[in-house]
């Protein structure tokens, strides 16, 4: 599994695949430089104008709820209309989706209308998206059981027959049949904003290069845990502010070594 990885990774940095993302005002800059670094170019279209089309144009199209409004939703719907027309892969980030009825009924607009690849989110969000109410705290997860964390995951990747990721402590992954466990991480990644919103145009880049999207999302789930710990290494004590440009710079410089040295994927018995 480890040199699968490694070798996606470097077709991502390879292939260089344009992410077109529909993502939150809150994350734009750090989501571009993120891809960037990876070796993934990024592109912010939001016109219901111009999103069909730049969409054709683009190897991934991430959906991100995280700053909502109606007229996005609306953008969001043509463009992944249009992706699922030309055989796009889309990753969908349902943000704070259990914490207000509106982003509720949005998000389960947009997977009503749209065929997404990939749903990317914590075991609150994916909670709600499973029918389960009270899993969030604003955009945050409240605490629950890692063996019902794994169950929900798979229920719901069964219900919109998708790859489910679900970050935490551990990283899920699972099509609703097999799933892998990723323990690469560090708890600073909940310090800075942004870092679960670039992990689901990450896992764009990943799947854009990667038809097999249950390797791709535990490639692209990998790597960046393993980033953030090598980061983390000689940055934690300083701050999250240091912390964050050092991510940026692992994820620019994580090689094959990196992830055969530092790697830690479990498959889960069926």
């Amino acid at each position: 599994m480890k040199q699968e990885i490694a070798t996606v990774l470097n077709r991502v940095r390879t292939e260089n695949p344009l992410v077109h993302n529909i993502t939150n005002a809150v994350v734009t800059n750090f989501t571009a430089n993120g891809l960037l670094a990876l070796g993934a170019s990024p592109v912010m279209a939001y016109a219901p104008e111009e999103v069909a089309m730049m969409v054709k144009l683009a190897g991934a199209l991430v959906l991100n709820i995280g700053t909502l409004t109606t007229d996005v939703v609306d953008a969001m719907i043509i463009a992944g209309k249009s992706a699922n027309k030309h055989g796009v892969p889309v990753i969908f980030d349902p943000v704070g989706v259990g914490s207000t009825s509106y982003r509720l009924e949005m998000a389960e607009r947009i997977l009503s209308e749209i065929k997404v690849s990939v749903i990317r989110g914590n075991a609150g969000e994916i909670a709600s998206l499973g029918g389960k109410k009270g899993m969030t705290k604003g955009v945050d997860s409240v605490a629950s059981k890692a063996e019902d964390d794994m169950l929900l995951a798979k229920s719901v990747a069964n219900q919109f027959q998708t790859i489910v990721v679900m970050t935490g402590k551990d990283d899920v992954v699972t099509d609703g049949t097999d799933t892998y466990v990723i323990h690469n991480g560090h708890p600073i990644l909940t310090k800075v904003t942004g870092t679960g919103c670039l992990l689901s145009s990450v896992l764009g880049a990943f799947v854009a290069v990667e038809e097999n999207h249950l390797l791709a999302s535990v490639s692209g789930v990998t790597i960046y845990g393993i980033a953030a710990e090598m980061a983390a290494k000689d940055t934690v004590h300083k701050g999250p502010g240091s912390f964050q440009i050092a991510f940026l710079d692992q994820l620019s410089k994580i090689s094959e070594e990196n992830i055969h040295r530092f790697g830690r994927i479990e498959k889960l018995e069926q």
